[in-house]
C-alpha cells in the first residue's frame, strides 16, 4: 500500500480473491482447500486498509464518517443479499454440491467487480484523469484542514516506529480486538445459533436477510447521527451504538430458549456493533497523520480485528450447543473491555489536545485560527503540534 499506487494494488488483490474463491469449488481434499482459503485471506487482507486510505486521501475529517459509513454499510447487504443468494443456489439440482456452485459464483462477482475497479478507480486526487488541473488543485486545497496529507510513497522508517509505538494506536487495536471477538462468533455461529431456536437450515439462511439489512440501516443512521453532533462526539456515537449489542448478548445469555422470537430479536440486535466499528474506523483516518504512519496504523488495527477474529470461534463449544454459554459469555465480557478501551481513548485525545492548547497559549474553549494551521506535508500528528485530535 505504501510503495504502490493504492487503488491499483486493492483492485489486483480483488481480482485474485475472487478467482481464488472460484477455484476452492475444485478442491479435492483439506489440505487444497486449507491453502486456497489462506491465500484467498491474503488477498482480502488489504481491502478494507485500502479503503481507509483512499477515503482520507479524498474527503475532509468531518466528511470522513459518512464516506466510511456508506461503504462499509456494504457489508449488510453482502450478508442479506447472500441470504438470497445463498438460498437461490440451494435449489441449484447440478451435477455438483451445491456449495461449490457458491464458491463458483460469487468468485467470479468478486472478480469481475475488481476489473471494473481496476478500470474506474483512481489512485488519489494528485493522480486522477477525470478531473482538470484546476479540479485537482480545489480538491487538493480543501484538504490541507486535516493536516493528514494526501499520498507519499516513501516509506519513513520514523513513522512506522511512531506508529507501532503510538498509545492511541494500541487503543485501536484492542478496541477492533475485542470486538472481533463477538465477530468471530457471531460471523462463524450465527447460523447455529438461529439454528438452535428450530429453524430448518435453508430458513436459517433467508434469517440472515433482515439481519444484513439491519447492520446496512444502522450504520447509516450512526454516520447520519454523528454528522449533526458536535464535532467531538465519534467515542460517544460508539459506545452509543454498541449499547444494542451488550443488551443483545445478555439477552442471548438470559431470555429462555423457549422464548424464540425474543431471542431472534436480540441475534439481530448484536449486527449493531458494525456502526461503532465505523466510528472507530473514522477515528483512525481522521487521528494520524503521515502517510506511512496511517498505512502502518490501519494495519496493526486490522491486524487485531484478524486475531479477534481467530479467538472469537474457539469460545463457542459443540457440547454447549444451541446456547453456547461461553460464547455468550465471551461477547459480553468482550464489549465491556472494549468500553473501558473506548473510554481510554476519549479521555487520552482530549487530555493530549488541552495539552498542546495549554503549550500553545491557545484558549481551548475557542477556536482560533492559529490552532489549525492548513498543511500537506508528510508530517505526522505528533510532530505537528498544530495538528488537533477528534474524539
Amino acid at each position: 500500500m505504501q510503495r504502490l499506487p493504492t487503488a491499483k494494488y486493492v483492485s489486483v488483490n480483488i481480482i485474485l480473491w475472487g478467482v481464488l474463491l472460484a477455484l476452492q469449488a475444485v478442491s479435492t481434499n483439506f489440505a487444497t482447500l486449507a491453502v486456497l482459503r489462506g491465500l484467498s485471506g491474503a488477498a482480502e487482507a488489504c481491502a478494507d486498509p485500502s479503503f481507509m486510505i483512499i477515503t482520507s486521501m479524498w474527503y475532509k475529517r468531518k466528511e470522513q464518517p459518512i464516506r466510511i459509513g456508506i461503504w462499509y454499510s456494504s457489508l449488510g447487504l453482502g450478508i442479506a443479499g447472500g441470504g438470497i443468494l445463498g438460498y437461490g443456489i440451494g435449489q441449484i439440482k447440478g451435477s455438483l454440491p451445491s456449495w461449490k456452485y457458491e464458491f463458483i459464483i460469487i468468485g467470479a462477482l468478486c472478480a469481475l467487480w475488481g476489473i471494473v475497479m481496476l478500470v474506474v478507480l483512481p489512485d488519489s486526487p494528485l493522480t486522477t484523469h477525470y478531473l482538470e488541473p484546476a479540479q485537482r488543485t480545489v480538491i487538493i486545497d480543501r484538504l490541507r484542514e486535516n493536516q493528514t496529507g494526501i499520498e507519499n510513497r516513501s516509506f519513513k522508517m520514523h513513522q512506522f516506529l511512531e506508529a507501532i509505538t503510538d498509545f492511541k494506536v494500541h487503543l485501536f487495536f484492542l478496541i477492533a480486538f475485542f470486538q472481533a471477538i463477538v465477530n468471530g462468533g457471531v460471523t462463524n455461529f450465527g447460523t447455529l445459533i438461529i439454528q438452535g431456536f428450530g429453524f430448518s437450515t435453508l430458513g436459517t439462511t433467508l434469517l440472515q436477510i433482515p439481519y444484513g439489512i439491519f447492520i446496512s440501516v444502522v450504520i447509516l443512521i450512526c454516520v447520519w447521527l454523528n454528522a449533526k453532533m458536535p464535532p467531538n462526539s465519534r467515542c460517544l456515537m460508539l459506545l452509543i451504538f454498541l449499547a444494542p449489542n451488550i443488551a443483545a448478548a445478555f439477552g442471548l445469555r438470559f431470555v429462555p430458549q423457549s422464548a424464540k422470537v425474543g431471542r431472534l430479536i436480540c441475534y439481530y440486535l448484536t449486527g449493531s456493533y458494525n456502526a461503532s466499528f465505523v466510528m472507530l474506523l473514522s477515528l483512525t483516518t481522521t487521528n494520524i497523520a503521515g502517510h506511512t504512519k496511517k498505512v502502518t496504523a490501519s494495519g496493526i488495527l486490522f491486524i487485531g480485528y484478524c486475531t479477534g477474529n481467530i479467538a472469537g470461534p474457539f469460545f463457542y463449544k459443540t457440547s454447549q450447543k444451541p446456547l453456547y454459554s461461553l460464547g455468550i459469555w465471551s461477547m459480553i465480557v468482550s464489549h465491556l473491555l472494549e468500553v473501558f478501551c473506548v473510554a481510554m481513548l476519549w479521555a487520552y485525545l482530549r487530555s493530549e489536545n488541552k495539552r498542546r492548547d495549554k503549550d500553545q497559549g491557545i484558549d481551548g474553549n475557542a477556536l482560533q485560527p492559529a490552532q489549525y494551521v492548513e498543511t500537506l506535508e508528510d508530517m505526522t500528528d505528533k510532530d505537528n503540534k498544530k495538528f488537533r485530535y477528534v474524539f
